[in-house]
């Protein structure tokens, strides 16, 4: 699934976890293009809608980014 030694699991900021997947961008870019991926992810969306995590929340809980990198992979 995802390697410990790599990326802790914990809560983080939008861009701070956006800017793991999308380095070379600008904060704000990324965040977006983040965003879209979790949009195109059906079952992401809905897994993240189901935890509670708000589009509009500054922070990504640990659950959620347990999910993301559950779908996505690791950055």
């Amino acid at each position: 699934m995802f390697n410990d030694d790599y990326m802790k699991i914990k809560s983080y900021p939008k861009s701070e976890l956006a800017m793991l997947y999308f380095p070379d961008s600008h904060p704000r870019v990324a965040v977006n293009h983040l965003n879209e991926w979790i949009k195109r992810c059906q079952p992401l969306a809905a897994a993240l809608a189901d935890c509670h995590q708000g589009r509009y929340a500054k922070f990504w809980s640990a659950q959620a980014v347990r999910l993301i990198v559950g779908y996505l992979g690791e950055p």
